[in-house]
């Protein structure tokens, strides 16, 4: 597998992410500065978390419009799986890879702490090692996580089955119908708020981030 981590200006989670990926496939993704024009050839493409150009206008709003977000546009649209997490979701809904956005948490404050999620859907190249209906908890850590969309938006999501995990239990941001993550109409492109590459190790707190990358591996052999 060839994947690459794009890295921004204020990205903080880009190692975290490019660690999970070698642990679990064995081999190191390459990490590719977001003035770049071009990208290598690629199974997968990953926008990782932090404060992209700091949060200026609006998260992911600066990142979206990056030289290299041509390049992604154009893998996304061949085919090539996207993964965006965190800030990497809000950029893919800023570059409308991704439908909704993602706005200030409901109580106006940045939250972090492990989360409880649902498990939606298993027809994804990154949740096929789940069972449908399962809970896992991975970490969240966000100021503007509450996911919205107008409601023929959310509509579609449910009906054509989009919609990825939802907040268990405790939806911590305010996000629309429990929404923590979702992904394209073709299925390559996924974005979600909460860390799976911070749920690979016991001593985090959690591995139910392992099946997460061990199913996007699958996905491309």
């Amino acid at each position: 597998m060839k994947s690459a981590v794009i890295v921004f200006p204020g990205s903080n989670c880009d190692r975290d992410i490019a660690v999970a990926i070698e642990r679990i496939s064995g081999t190191a993704p390459e990490m590719i500065w977001h003035a770049e024009t071009e990208l290598p050839k690629l199974d997968l493409i990953v926008l990782p978390g932090g404060f992209s150009y700091g949060d200026y206008l609006r998260s992911g709003a600066m990142a979206a419009h990056s030289p290299v977000m041509r390049e992604v546009k154009k893998h996304a649209d061949a085919g090539v799986n996207v993964l965006g997490v965190c800030n990497g979701f809000q950029a893919l809904t800023e570059a409308h890879l991704l439908p909704g956005a993602l706005v200030k948490n409901a109580g106006l404050k940045f939250v972090h702490r492990w989360v409880e999620l649902e498990v939606v859907s298993t027809d994804t190249p990154y949740t096929s090692r789940y069972r449908s209906g399962q809970i896992v908890r991975f970490p969240i850590a966000h100021g503007d996580g509450n996911y919205i969309a107008d409601a023929g938006e959310l509509n579609r999501l449910d009906q054509e089955g989009r919609v990825v995990f939802r907040y268990h239990g405790d939806n911590p941001n305010g996000s629309s119908r429990n929404i923590a993550g979702i992904r394209n109409d073709r299925g390559n492109v996924i974005g979600l708020m909460p860390h799976p590459e911070r749920a690979i190790d016991p001593l985090l707190g959690g591995v139910d981030g392992i099946a997460f990358f061990q199913s996007a591996i699958e996905a491309l052999k």
